[in-house]
């Protein structure tokens, strides 16, 4: 039995698109988003904490955020 999906993929998709569009250069923030996450992933490692979603996709929804809300960054 499969276990339904902690995220929307609609919603993943538009939030990278936002990303992309954003951004001057696809392959900065390509890897801006892999750096994160791979970030994200030593940090969940180290904390015993386990994750129903996946790291990469945490980065998109958080740059993303930062990119919409950007009184996020400044705090």
């Amino acid at each position: 039995m499969l276990k339904p999906s902690p995220f929307n993929s609609r919603q993943i998709n538009r939030r990278s698109e936002d990303l992309i569009k954003a951004a001057s250069n696809r392959y900065r923030i390509t890897v801006q988003v892999a750096t994160r996450a791979q970030r994200r992933r030593f940090e969940d490692f180290d904390s015993f904490e386990e994750n129903k979603m996946k790291p990469v996709l945490r980065a998109i929804i958080e740059m993303s955020d930062e990119l919409t809300q950007p009184e996020i960054i400044g705090e």
